[in-house]
């Protein structure tokens, strides 16, 4: 039988816990599994908020939390809550899990298998392709997908499975948009999809919240595939937190000649499972066994345990974020830069990709061509030259 869900008074107390800075996640969980009940655990932290190791704890008011959920209600979103029977399983298991999660759009999703699609920002058009193939693949083989709505990979994952059902986890709040030129993505996954924060409404992420993002996005699925991704990428951190979770880690091969292939690759020789199709993916996550709840993650503390874990949303000058930092302004030469890579791609694909006119981009082409950057082969493909491998491109930390 399932557990009755929390009484408002129960849910209040817990959201006040949840959003109390210097708290975090370990904190709130080990206070309220010492002291049983939600209510209880808020009265004894409030009584002790001037003796260690409560000192630095500043307890979130019963006027902020009816503010939020009153602003929650409002908007018609969800206020999930891990002390609710009805938070999601996958979720529920991780230690500790997410006290709040604010979602928008089909909760429905969550009672769906999961995989998650992850990989470069700064992806090969090659790579935006097999991204599209695999989302359509698994979406029209009764599959959800989860990424973290970020540039490249994630993007194209969320696209190509709008209409089968997709799940975005962002870590800023749900209303803050980034990248903006996802905003009309944004807007068609909260009405078709699913989108997650762990953040209150209003919330500037900074860089410490994209490994606490990316600990959700596997933690919702049964695996994770690793469509391209460098050696710093922020793609090698869902697939350990995957492992850690217990869940299967998937790579797609890439050429050693590509810097978006050397994580991949090394995921590979570190024992993640080879896949080059759809059906591999498939038939990979059939056999996996659901999620069983972990005794202890060997993620540092700090990582989700935030000394000020709200302070986001009010800091005026939030640290640059990682898409920012690392992402150059496009013009034609860096996109096409980017978006060539050994891998033969159709050249309507890559026009497509770059977003330019076609007349600019078959020039540029031409011109690489005749100076041997690209190689131009049959059926309308093209390739970076094995003479002049794929350069310049940023390394990912997100």
């Amino acid at each position: 039988m399932t557990p009755p869900a929390p009484d408002p008074h129960t849910r209040r107390a817990w959201l006040r816990l949840a959003r109390s800075r210097g708290l975090g996640a370990t904190g709130l969980a080990r206070l309220v599994e010492r002291h049983r009940d939600p209510l209880d655990a808020l009265d004894y932290l409030h009584a002790h908020l001037d003796t260690a190791p409560f000192a630095r704890v500043s307890l979130a008011s019963e006027a902020e939390v009816l503010a939020e959920m009153d602003t929650v209600e409002r908007l018609g979103l969800h206020l999930l809550l891990s002390c609710d029977p009805q938070f999601p399983q996958a979720l529920s298991v991780l230690s500790p899990p997410p006290p709040v999660i604010l979602a928008a759009g089909d909760l429905c999703l969550l009672d769906r298998p999961v995989c998650a699609l992850v990989g470069s920002r700064n992806a090969s058009s090659a790579g935006l392709g097999l991204a599209r193939h695999f989302a359509s693949t698994l979406g029209q083989n009764g599959w959800v997908t989860v990424s973290g709505l970020a540039r490249g990979i994630d993007g194209a994952v969320h696209h190509a499975s709008l209409d089968t059902g997709t799940i975005a986890v962002v870590a800023g709040g749900l209303d803050h948009i980034y990248p903006p030129e996802h905003a009309e993505l944004h807007e068609a996954i909260a009405h078709k999809g699913l989108i997650l924060s762990e953040r209150r409404l209003g919330t500037i992420p900074r860089a410490q919240d994209f490994p606490r993002r990316n600990r959700l996005i596997s933690g919702l699925a049964l695996g994770t595939l690793v469509v391209e991704a460098a050696e710093r990428s922020g793609s090698l951190i869902t697939a350990r937190l995957a492992a850690e979770q217990g869940r299967e880690v998937m790579a797609i091969p890439g050429s050693p000649l590509d810097p978006r292939s050397k994580g991949t690759n090394r995921l590979l020789r570190d024992g993640a499972q080879l896949v080059d199709c759809p059906e591999d993916v498939i038939e990979i996550l059939s056999r996996a066994h659901p999620p069983a709840p972990q005794v202890r993650e060997t993620a540092p503390a700090d990582l989700f345990d935030d000394p000020d874990p709200e302070a986001a949303a009010d800091d005026p000058h939030p640290a640059t974020m990682p898409d920012e930092e690392k992402i150059a302004d496009d013009t034609l030469e860096t996109r096409l830069q980017t978006l060539l890579s050994s891998a033969p791609t159709p050249l309507d694909q890559l026009i497509r990709d770059s977003g330019f006119p076609a007349s600019n981009v078959m020039a540029l082409l031409q011109e690489w061509s005749l100076t041997g950057r690209v190689e131009t082969l049959p059926g309308g493909r093209v390739r970076a030259s094995a003479a002049s491998p794929v350069s310049g491109l940023p390394q990912e930390a997100s």
